[in-house]
């Protein structure tokens, strides 16, 4: 464990990684750890100094404003996709504080999750009669189809049954490139335009009175919400915080693809998960978080020279904590490529250990608010998914680690044999 103090001196040269970053994906980090023998490399991508680092320790310090910030640290064709320019992921200090407790006052409710889940969970029942009708069914397009509608209607967003897919290939666009080039990339910027122009256009609506939404919904709160400074966000920057509820939960989409995976490959779970066991079901969600690749890592930039674990962390260079590395960490998870949901039976998971969403506590830091709610949609989902009476045909399952985010290659090709449910 390092001690971070200022250390001045001669900085080693770090080699350019970027081609290694693009080949490798997921791979890249715990490579180079392994061929540094350490859980702290040095690296550059882009011509910016990078210390990735990996390990609880590693997330505390990471996640401790002192050494790392968030602030100009997004890359623009990130924020320009996934998170949104001026979203919540960009501030630090106060700012962050402020606008961080809207989305807690929305994400972290007990009682708000089991709406949101119960209305997925009717949602996706109702989808199910349509899909025993048809020879065959994407099980990630139609996971994403379905929470996309419901959590559309949690938040007070007005759809009509029509529009309900071209919301959801938007969504999972903006996800999709994120980390990449060429069409999947201007796909997603291009989806991102269209839905904040829409939600913008709503929020303002709200506030002028031309639409009325929900007392206490997402939309009617992220609309009155005021900033640190006390005024209202601007309407697109508004739209950007609603995006940054309604996207990561049709996310979910991915793990449910990732769950019909697992269920493929190792068939003995199947039994205990279709058969309504709660804590079993979210040891499920738990493990197909850790196994599975999503988020590769996070970071921000030093905001002074300091060391960590021996390494010297430049000023305003960025610093990594390898998600993926961490989630697959021999030392935390024993036996980290097996994947077995019981070890989380029984298990107190350590704030700062299990982060495929980050870590710490998300009342306080940048870890992602709506986690909680994701388990639960993810637990009752992948349940349902195991009920199902289904037949897989013939499809190409792999997942490659240089595709970010990585998925299924054929997203999960279901014939659903029967609308009823095996239990």
């Amino acid at each position: 464990m390092g001690n971070p103090h200022p250390m001045p001196g001669r900085r080693t040269p770090r080699p350019e990684n970027a081609l290694q970053l693009l080949t490798k994906g997921y791979g890249w980090l715990p490579d180079r750890r392994r061929a540094a023998v350490g859980r702290t490399v040095g690296a550059r991508l882009g011509g910016l100094p990078v210390t990735a680092i990996e390990g609880p320790a590693a997330a505390r310090f990471l996640y401790d404003e002192d050494h790392v910030r968030r602030a100009h640290a997004i890359p623009e064709p990130v924020q320009g996709t996934l998170f949104g320019k001026g979203a919540v992921h960009t501030l630090d200090g106060d700012e962050h504080r402020v606008r961080k407790s809207m989305f807690i006052a929305l994400l972290m409710r007990e009682d708000g999750i089991a709406s949101l889940v119960r209305q997925a969970t009717d949602a996706w029942d109702e989808a199910v009669d349509g899909w025993a009708g048809r020879p065959q069914i994407v099980l990630m397009d139609e996971a994403a189809t379905v929470i996309a509608g419901a959590v559309c209607r949690w938040a007070g967003v007005p759809v009509t049954d029509d529009e309900v897919p071209g919301v959801a290939r938007d969504l999972t666009a903006m996800v999709d490139g994120f980390a990449t080039g060429g069409p999947r990339h201007w796909r997603a910027r291009r989806a991102r335009g269209r839905r904040e122009a829409w939600l913008g256009q709503l929020v303002d609506d709200v506030r002028t009175g031309r639409t009325t939404v929900p007392a206490g919904s997402a939309v009617e709160v992220v609309a009155q919400h005021r900033d640190a400074a006390g005024e209202q966000l601007d309407p697109r920057i508004a739209a950007v915080e609603l995006l940054n509820i309604i996207r990561p939960t049709t996310a979910v989409a991915w793990f449910l693809a990732f769950s019909g995976h697992a269920l493929a490959r190792w068939p003995e779970n199947r039994k205990r998960l279709a058969s309504g066991d709660d804590a079993f079901a979210e040891a499920w969600a738990h493990e197909v978080r850790r196994f599975y690749p999503f988020a590769p890592f996070i970071g921000g930039r030093a905001p002074r020279e300091v060391e960590w674990d021996g390494a010297r962390i430049p000023r305003n260079s960025m610093v990594l904590l390898d998600l993926y590395g961490q989630n697959h960490d021999a030392e935390i998870w024993g036996d980290p490529y097996a994947f077995r949901p019981e070890r989380f039976l029984g298990r107190d998971i350590g704030e700062f250990e299990l982060v495929p969403q980050g870590a710490g506590d998300p009342r306080t830091n940048h870890r992602c608010p709506g986690e909680q709610l994701t388990v639960a949609l993810l637990a009752a989902l992948a349940t349902r998914l195991a009920q199902l009476d289904v037949a897989m045909p013939e499809q190409d399952l792999t997942i490659a680690l240089h595709r970010i985010p990585a998925r299924p290659a054929s997203g999960v090709v279901l014939q659903v044999r029967s609308s009823v449910r095996q239990g």
